[in-house]
């Protein structure tokens, strides 16, 4: 048997054997957080024409340089232009256009001046100043160029990037395809929510682990299933695993770990998975699988809660990330200041709940108190994850030690433990 791996070394074989799934296009709308599969380019001008900034009368510079109260300006009015609408002629010598925002200048004006700035006039404006002289108008292809890449294959459509492709006239974006990711809990233990007498009477176990997956799957990007829970019997392991063979992903929690009622991992190889490791060198969660079940990537995380959130952090969500289409799967790690001591057995990588907060000499973290994998508020508290590397019993009030924080934006190519 193969000495177990570490966390960063089960990280990278995950992340490098499962694959981006197919694209397809999708209603704008329907595209929100989705990943592009081909870079967009734009078939116009954005603006499409050089546009008032704001309402005022389109001018020459000429004809309003030098205005003030006491040597105002005044200039013909020879047409209104409404937004949507387009200019009739061009401005000649001591003519104005009075004009709103978004209205195309006409051929000739360089100025927009402010309505404050005049006596609102109809046929005839006064100008009395001439600060505006060049400016407030938006030029041709000020913001897009005709040809311009605006948006790069792998770029996560957010509500910016939805407005852009809007702006182009793109309805159907050509995007990723969610993975959808199995999700499936084991023990005789345990119940779903809807049999809430045996919970509350304390005969069975709230199987936390499936609502929670379900929420991170689907933060993740993935499109979770739910397979319900299997009792501790191969038969219904076999019955509720075949039920993953249209999925994409299949996430397990429990039952590969090595006692006598544990028989994910022989049902798995009955079934014809091919298991690539199934225990790591950290803390918690060091029984964590992983394997292929025909062409379906299998992830087998631990069935304490606590366990299961921190093993999906690691590897579960970079994994969707990756099949989502995004280049960058993994959170990068920070440096911090730690506010108190912390003392660690055995010689193991440890990640560790912990609040990180700003402080005047930088980020400081304190642990959010017990640390055992049952606590599942521990990870309601927690913002971040401390790494503490491998043999690192003691580690001092003030030292530095890195996190990753759970809810950093910025991503990287590979592990940050």
């Amino acid at each position: 048997m193969s000495a177990p791996l570490t966390a960063g070394e089960a990280a990278r074989r995950i992340v490098a054997e499962v694959r981006r799934q197919p694209a397809l296009r999708l209603p704008l709308d329907d595209a929100l957080d989705s990943v592009l599969a081909d870079d967009v380019v734009s078939p116009l001008d954005i603006p499409a024409w050089t546009n008032s900034a704001m309402d005022g009368y389109a001018a020459r510079g000429e004809d309003v340089r030098g205005a003030s109260e006491e040597r105002p300006v005044r200039l013909r009015v020879v047409e209104q232009i409404a937004a949507g609408a387009f200019p009739a002629r061009a401005l000649g010598p001591g003519e104005a256009a009075r004009i709103f925002t978004g209205a195309p200048l006409p051929e000739g004006a360089d100025s927009v001046i402010r309505q404050e700035d005049t006596d609102y006039g109809v046929d005839l404006v006064t100008i009395v100043r001439d600060r505006d002289v060049g400016v407030n108008f938006r030029r041709t292809g000020e913001d897009i160029r005709r040809g311009a890449t605006v948006l790069r294959s792998g770029t996560e459509l957010g509500p910016a990037p939805l407005g852009v492709l809007a702006s182009l006239a793109v309805s159907h974006p050509l995007v990723y395809r969610r993975p959808r990711a199995a999700i499936l809990g084991s023990g005789d233990e345990i119940v779903d929510v809807d049999q809430p007498e045996e919970i509350l009477s304390g005969r069975k176990t709230a199987s936390s682990n499936t609502h929670t997956l379900t929420a991170l799957v689907r933060r993740a990007g993935g499109e979770p299933v739910n397979l319900g829970i299997a009792r501790d019997t191969p038969a219904s392991l076999r019955e509720h695993l075949t039920r993953a063979l249209d999925c994409d992903l299949l996430v397990t929690t429990a039952g590969i770990s090595v006692g006598e009622h544990d028989y994910l991992r022989p049902v798995l190889e009955e079934l014809g998975a091919e298991q690539r490791f199934w225990k790591l060198r950290m803390r918690p969660g060091a029984p964590v699988g992983f394997g292929l079940l025909g062409a379906i990537p299998w992830i087998g995380l631990p069935g304490n809660p606590v366990s299961t959130m921190v093993t999906f952090e690691l590897f579960v969500r970079p994994a969707i990330r990756k099949m989502c289409g995004h280049p960058l799967p993994f959170r990068r790690s920070v440096p911090v200041r730690l506010a108190e001591p912390v003392s660690l057995r055995p010689k193991l990588q440890h990640f560790l709940r912990a609040v990180v907060r700003e402080t005047p000499e930088g980020p400081e973290a304190r642990l959010t108190g017990p640390q055992g994998s049952g606590i599942l508020t521990s990870m309601v508290l927690a913002n971040a994850l401390l790494v503490i590397p491998e043999g690192q019993f003691e580690t001092p009030e003030g030292a530095t030690v890195r996190a990753i924080l759970l809810d950093d934006p910025v991503h990287q190519d590979g592990p940050a433990f």
